[in-house]
């Protein structure tokens, strides 16, 4: 079997469980050498890590908070003295809290925005320093939410409206370069977040099935082959675009 991503070089953050690791080990899976990126879970990603490893693949675990500039200028760093460069950066790390309202704060703004907006900022100024001629690939994973009307959701669908805006923007900046950027937009995928937060057994998971074309959530290898094909040069003419990945459900 070819491996569309043979020699390159792909950092996934937030890739210690969920979407991100899904996301990791199908790059590995086609010849990337993965930076597997975590914030707390140490041992999720060094599952990770083993995984693609006991198939013949190359992976590393590097922590760092995407939030924070220093330990992104850090993962980079040590991204650099594995690999020697970066050739994809999948902009995967990302976290979501739901309130109404009259429960919005500062905190809960901050807090979202920061990781999912400021950290993606972060980590491609630094991933762009590190991409060779001619160029690279940036995969943003945005969200259904960035144009749906989720009760409970404005502050986390106004970041990832605001990826979506981004990656337009980006596109444009970096297509000189030879640099792509796009967005995924997944809609309900089940993953460990899903289920430590009820989501997985709610009335919501079963609105959503009984609405969605395709009859169901989805995981996160509906998710992966989509930002292998982004990665790859099969997608050398695409960038600036959102990819809808929700069963069909907008």
């Amino acid at each position: 079997m070819s491996q569309k991503l043979a020699g390159k070089v792909a950092v996934v953050t937030g890739a210690s469980k969920g979407i991100g690791a899904g996301i990791a080990k199908e790059l590995a899976a086609q010849g990337a050498s993965v930076v597997v990126n975590y914030f707390s879970s140490k041992a999720g990603a060094d599952k990770v890590v083993q995984e693609i490893t006991a198939k013949g693949g190359k992976a590393v675990a590097i922590g760092a908070s995407v939030a924070e500039p220093d330990e992104v200028k850090k993962l980079f760093a040590e991204t650099k003295k594995a690999f020697g460069r970066v050739d994809v950066l999948v902009n995967n790390a990302g976290i979501y809290e739901f309130g109404q309202l009259d429960e919005i704060n500062v905190d809960h703004f901050h807090k979202q925005f920061n990781i999912n907006v400021l950290g993606l900022l972060l980590a491609t100024q630094e991933a762009v320093k590190l991409m060779p001629e001619p160029g690279g690939s940036i995969i943003n994973i945005s969200s259904v939410v960035s144009t749906g009307r989720i009760p409970g959701a404005s502050v986390y669908s106004a970041t990832k409206g605001a990826v979506d805006a981004a990656t337009r923007s980006l596109a444009a900046e970096l297509g000189p370069k030879k640099i792509r950027v796009n967005t995924i937009n997944p809609g309900m995928v089940e993953t460990e977040g899903t289920h430590s937060t009820g989501i997985h057994e709610s009335d919501f998971r079963k609105q959503i099935e009984a609405t969605a074309p395709l009859g169901r959530i989805g995981a996160p290898h509906d998710i992966a082959p989509a930002v292998a094909y982004l990665a790859s040069d099969d997608s050398s003419w695409v960038t600036g675009e959102s990819f809808f990945l929700s069963g069909g459900l907008r």
